[in-house]
């Protein structure tokens, strides 16, 4: 079972391919989170401009209470857009990392295969034994690689809908407290 000088070239530049690959698709989920967090900088410069001239032309109280109530409503759903903003640019970029993730371990895992059915055609007679050992034991590996990887599927999607479901309460919830002080 051993490599040849070609075979090591080989995978040593698939994996240097992969990792800059992956490197790459990190700094364009880098670039998206700039680029968004720009816009917002953007936008809150001007709000903060425009609510600074609202504040300052109040005539009383209550019309001080009533911009407060205004711009309540507004932040949070802004608010919530961000996150969502940033959510979907974080699993994006995850799921393209994933994805090359899964197909090198699923070259690893051919590449593998094919290594113990070559080793196991090439066994001296008398070691049916320790073959059959060492495709249980490669066989249990891939079965506990997929179960990892279906456990953390799930796991994602059960994050990704609390995620949802948390920031749809709050928008919500921010309605109505928005609603409520405007009823006083």
């Amino acid at each position: 079972m051993s490599f040849t000088p070609d075979q090591l070239m080989a995978a040593q530049k698939a994996n240097v391919e992969t990792l800059f690959g992956l490197t790459n698709k990190a700094f364009e989920g880098v670039e998206k989170l700039v680029e968004l967090n720009l816009q917002v900088a953007k936008a809150t410069l001007g709000e903060v401009a425009e609510s600074t001239k609202a504040a300052l032309s109040v005539k009383d109280a209550q019309e001080l209470l009533a911009l407060q109530a205004s711009m309540l409503q507004p932040a949070a759903e802004k608010a919530a857009a961000y996150s969502r903003h940033l959510y979907d640019i974080v699993a994006g970029t995850n799921a393209e990392v994933t994805r090359v993730a899964e197909a090198q371990m699923a070259d690893s895992q051919k590449k593998m295969l094919s290594l113990v059915d070559t080793a196991v055609k090439n066994a001296p007679a008398g070691t049916e034994n320790a073959v059959a050992l060492v495709k249980s034991a490669v066989a249990a590996a891939n079965n506990a690689y997929e179960s990892v990887h279906k456990a953390a599927k799930q796991a994602a999607e059960v994050a990704e809908a609390n995620f949802t479901a948390m920031t749809n309460t709050a928008v919500k919830a921010t309605q109505t407290a928005t609603k409520a002080k405007r009823a006083a």
